[in-house]
C-alpha cells in the first residue's frame, strides 16, 4: 500500500535556505523536522550560489520521511551563468565566444548529474561538453570534442575525485573572453557587397521590369496621328 505523500514546491537561493520563509512556514504544520529539511536542501542546492533553485520537498505523512528534488537550468544557461557569458555564438565552427579551463565544465557537470543520464560524473562531464560545442565554447584552448578524447585518456581524471577542486581563475577567463569576442565584432560590423545599394533601388520604384508610363499629352497626340492616318 502507498503511504499518502504531500508536496511543497518553493523558489530557494541556491545554498541559502532558512527555516523562514518562504520554505519555513510552509513545513510547518508538516510536522517533520525544518532544520533536517533546510539542511538537505542546502546540500543539494550549495552548488547554485547566486541562483534561484525550484524546490520540492516531498513529505511522507505517514511516518515523517521525506526527499528533496531540485529542478536545475539548462546546461548551457548554467555555463553562461558561471563565466559571465551573454550568449553563445552565432556561427559556432568559425567564431568561439569564451575558453574555459576542464573546472568549470565538472563543476557545471555536479549541477546537473541528477537530472542526467549520465552514470558517472565523468560522463555528466562529456555532455557538459557536448553543449560547448554548441555555445561555441573552447575549453582548454580546444575544441570540446578533442576535450572530450582527453577526458578519455586520462588527463582529467583529479578533477572527478571526490572533494576534488574545482577552483579557477574567473579574471584570466573573462579576458580570454573579451579577445575571442573582439575578434568576432569586425565581422558582425562588416556590411555585405550590394547591401548599400538596396535603399536606392527602394526609392526608385518601377524602372525595374515596369514600362515606363507615357505622360497622358501625348498618349492623346499619338491616338490622334493614328487616326489621322486611317483617314
Amino acid at each position: 500500500m502507498d503511504m499518502p505523500e504531500s508536496t511543497i514546491e518553493s523558489l530557494i537561493e541556491g545554498g541559502k535556505a532558512t527555516a523562514g520563509p518562504p520554505i519555513g512556514p510552509a513545513l510547518g504544520p508538516t510536522g517533520i523536522n525544518i532544520g533536517e529539511v533546510v539542511k538537505a536542501i542546502n546540500e543539494k542546492t550549495k552548488e547554485f550560489a547566486g541562483m534561484q533553485v525550484p524546490v520540492k520537498v516531498i513529505i511522507n505523512s505517514a511516518d515523517k520521511s521525506f526527499r528533496i528534488e531540485i529542478g536545475t537550468p539548462p546546461v548551457s544557461a548554467l555555463i553562461k551563468k558561471e563565466i559571465g557569458l551573454e550568449k553563445g555564438s552565432g556561427s559556432q565552427k568559425a567564431d568561439k565566444v569564451a575558453d574555459i579551463p576542464m573546472q568549470v565544465a565538472v563543476k557545471v557537470a555536479r549541477m546537473k548529474k541528477d537530472n542526467m543520464l549520465a552514470r558517472t560524473l565523468k560522463a555528466a562531464t562529456k555532455e557538459v561538453l557536448g553543449t560547448c560545442v554548441s555555445l561555441g565554447v573552447l575549453v582548454e584552448g580546444m575544441d570540446p570534442r578533442e576535450a572530450q578524447k582527453a577526458i578519455d585518456r586520462g588527463d582529467y581524471d583529479a578533477l572527478f575525485n571526490e572533494g576534488a577542486n574545482l577552483s579557477y581563475d574567473k579574471e584570466a577567463v573573462k579576458k580570454r573572453m573579451k579577445e575571442l569576442q573582439a575578434l568576432i565584432k569586425p565581422k558582425e560590423e562588416a556590411v555585405p557587397e550590394g547591401k548599400e545599394a538596396a535603399p536606392e533601388a527602394a526609392k526608385a520604384p518601377g524602372q525595374k521590369g515596369k514600362p515606363k508610363k507615357e505622360p497622358k499629352g501625348k498618349t492623346k497626340s499619338l491616338a490622334k496621328a493614328s487616326s489621322a492616318k486611317k483617314k
